[in-house]
């Protein structure tokens, strides 16, 4: 019987609903001690002098730690930008500046939390205030200040594309639309916030139990700060509590390993524990990056789109983190999955004194179709164009060339993902009047088969979008996989060796299926090792919508290693195997020309909103979105994934509001910082799951993890614009906002 498109019951379900299942801030041992960190609590400031005489004669205090106790003094997952610890006594240069709230400035390791915190209090810090600078536009100015003197510019990535001759299509165009677009910061707000344990395990390596992505930078991250050998650094996941980007960068993980490490050289051979607060969670990890978007396109009246000049400006915050990688993601995405035979595209990541932006759901996918899709229906609006139509006109098909000028990967599924979305919302086709949404539509939405109150507005919108399955722009993509077989005359035991993260999603269920289909076995049979650098090896992160497409592909290759030496007699049956998928290349520093990607997944939304305009509400009633996935290894779990990813994404729009004052974070709690909560959910969601196969995926799977995040911005602002009138250009569509623009729109008197 086949495993695969099947719901069967997640590996994890009875260990995470009985509460057997252990997260890092869950791990206790014997005698351990506990830490605390400084953060330096200013966005941008030199370090003159540390003294920490009177943390360490606290009474059960054990240890202290500032930069002179770090080897190599830096970090950073594409650029090592970062200062493990701020403070002078680094082997590095600038290491003694603190670039934003959440910088680390000293470690306290003692008998109990409650010792610790008290030291934290009595180190005395001398420090020297700089300019800050918060917005990037001032940034990039010539006599800005700079965050990083030895790099001679705030502005730290830049790409550029350069295709056919935008200025004469806008000559030509018959109609053009200019927009500046402004997306804001957002908190990941995980569940579990950050925590882990180290230790020194029995073979001498430094070990640290905690939460991530990518077992195996970890590792590498942590081995270059304290200048040792991978081989003597251990890097174990447990059960993590959430992180749709939040986890890809470190927190925690150097600063636990070379307390436990420091320790070890002074005879004390003691376990390290440590767990943040929400308010050190959020000052201390990085967001999703601020955009700001400007953009112009042209189309004739025909509906065929003849242009796009977008200028993109990140803010990347204080440090690197992924930036160079979000940026160019929205670089390509920013276009949206249209052909478009002239682009004009200059895109930025500067620094800032804000808290540092890097990896979150849609890696610059959000932001960059927030801007595209808008773009789109307002040029159906001006041509007077069905929407769905117009995309229907313009949507990539097999062999369309990208702006970056080569052809899309095969497996092109745009258009059958926006038809798959607009029928279920009640658009109609036919040869005379094309893509259309005839009145009585609107009967198909809850509740919507009375009139409403007067002072309710009802509309209708869409978006669709695509995005990246694995790492892009020339990076050496490839994963590992081990499987063993074990039995004498039939195959009584799998075990399989994989490293990738369970972040909530379900990977390891998806893997464990995954096995038992590739090996021929039931599932009961399938054991897991997992995550743990000393007995796997890499298998990239749990990011980029990869993790099913890689580790699929992986497997079956480890499978069938397995198995021709099983059929051979071999006993236990061992198949080791890496993937490695079509490499890609970087932009042309000139042109942009490049091959980003190996493959992508398609999505395409529509929303039914309700807008009070006695109130500035807006209430989702509700979702459809079309997905494909390629194939469904598990349905459930993919429609929870649907379910999760839009919930997250209407909170992006309407409600988080992450409020920064001069690099100060003042939304630093989840009582001040709202996220949705059950009263939040459109009453429907309906999830439409596609499944066309992609040509490299495991089973025909693609990464989905990522998509359904992407349009929602855009659907929601176009459903708001369909009630009211109204284009917003930013959000988070708090009340207040929606409020104002209603009274500037309607001139409605205020009520005495």
């Amino acid at each position: 019987m086949a495993v695969i498109g099947r719901s069967v019951p997640r590996v994890d379900a009875v260990g995470k609903v009985t509460g057997v299942t252990k997260y890092p801030g869950d791990f206790n041992h014997p005698e351990q001690l506990y830490m605390k960190i400084l953060f330096a609590h200013r966005p941008h400031a030199r370090i003159r002098h540390i003294d920490t005489s009177r943390a360490e004669a606290l009474p059960g205090v054990v240890a202290v730690f500032t930069a002179k106790d770090v080897p190599n003094n830096e970090y950073g997952l594409i650029i090592p930008d970062q200062p493990v610890l701020c403070g002078p006594g680094s082997n590095k240069p600038y290491a003694d500046r603190v670039r934003f709230v959440g910088d680390q400035v000293a470690l306290v390791v003692a008998e109990s939390e409650e010792i610790a915190q008290r030291a934290l209090e009595l180190i005395q810090v001398d420090y020297e205030d700089l300019p800050v600078v918060t917005d990037p536009l001032e940034a990039m100015k010539p006599d800005a200040p700079l965050l990083h003197p030895d790099k001679g510019s705030n502005v730290f990535c830049r790409y550029r594309i350069r295709q056919g001759d935008v200025e004469r299509a806008f000559q030509e165009a018959d109609v053009v639309v200019e927009t500046e677009y402004r997306t804001p910061f957002q908190e990941h707000a995980y569940l579990q916030p950050e925590a882990g344990l180290g230790y020194i395990d029995e073979e001498g390596r430094v070990t640290i139990v905690v939460a991530g992505q990518w077992t195996h930078e970890d590792q590498e991250q942590i081995a270059h700060a304290l200048q040792l050998p991978k081989e003597k650094i251990r890097v174990i996941y447990p059960a993590i509590g959430g992180a749709f980007g939040g986890r890809e960068d470190m927190s925690i993980q150097i600063v636990l390993a070379l307390a436990v490490w420091r320790l070890s050289q002074r005879g004390i051979y003691r376990p390290v524990k440590i767990v943040w607060s929400r308010e050190e969670s959020i000052i201390g990890h990085h967001k999703r990056h601020p955009f700001i978007i400007r953009t112009k396109w042209a189309a004739t009246r025909e509906g065929k789109i003849l242009a796009a000049k977008v200028e993109l400006i990140a803010d990347g915050g204080a440090y690197a983190y992924t930036s160079t990688k979000v940026l160019g993601n929205a670089t390509v995405l920013c276009t949206g999955p249209y052909e478009i035979p002239n682009v004009w595209v200059d895109a930025y990541a500067v620094y800032t004194n804000n808290v540092p932006t890097g990896a979150f759901r849609g890696f610059g996918g959000p932001q960059a179709l927030f801007a595209a899709e808008t773009q789109v229906n307002k040029l159906a609006e001006a041509l007077g164009m069905d929407p769905v139509e117009l995309r229907m006109r313009n949507a990539f098909r097999e062999g369309s060339v990208m702006s970056v000028g080569t052809p899309i990967p095969k497996g092109v599924s745009i258009r059958k993902v926006i038809e798959a979305a607009a029928r279920e919302a009640g658009w109609e086709y036919d040869e005379e009047k094309g893509w259309h949404r005839p009145p009585e539509a609107d009967r198909k939405w809850p509740g919507w088969d009375k009139p409403p109150a007067p002072h309710i507005r009802r509309g209708v919108g869409f978006a669709c979008g695509f995005k990246n399955v694995g790492f892009s722009f020339g990076y050496p993509e490839n994963t590992w996989a081990r499987i063993e077989l074990h039995g004498g005359a039939e195959i009584d035991r799998v075990v399989l060796y994989y490293a990738g993260a369970d972040v909530g999603q379900g990977a390891h269920t998806v893997f464990a299926q995954m096995t038992a289909e590739a090996v021929g076995v039931p599932l009961e049979k399938v054991h897991l090792v997992l995550s743990d650098t000393a007995v796997t090896e890499n298998s990239g992160s749990a990011s980029a919508s990869r993790l099913t497409f890689m580790a699929g592909n992986a497997i079956r290759g480890a499978a069938r290693i397995a198995l021709e030496k099983w059929r051979d007699e071999e006993r236990p049956a061992v198949g080791e195997y890496v993937y490695r998928p079509p490499r890609t290349t970087p932009f042309d520093p000139e042109t942009g020309k490049s091959e980003p990607n190996f493959a992508y997944g398609y999505v395409a939304q529509a929303f039914a909103v309700e807008v009070d305009t006695e109130t500035g509400h807006v209430r989702v009633v509700d979702v459809i979105s079309a997905n494909d996935v390629g194939k469904a290894i598990h349905p459930k779990m993919v429609q929870g994934q649907i379910e999760g990813g839009i919930i997250q994404a209407l909170g992006y729009v309407l409600m988080e509001n992450f409020i920064t004052r001069e690099g100060y974070i003042l939304t630093d709690k989840l009582s001040t910082y709202l996220i949705p909560t059950i009263l939040d959910v459109p009453p429907r969601v309906r999830s439409l799951i596609l499944e066309y196969a992609d040509p490299l995926g495991p089973w025909g799977a693609r990464g989905m993890g990522e998509m359904p995040f992407l349009p929602v911005a855009a659907g929601v602002i176009h459903a708001v614009h369909s009630a009211t009138s109204i284009w917003f250009h930013t959000f988070p569509l708090l009340p207040e906002r929606v409020y104002a623009a209603l009274r500037k729109t309607l001139r409605r008197p205020e009520r005495a």
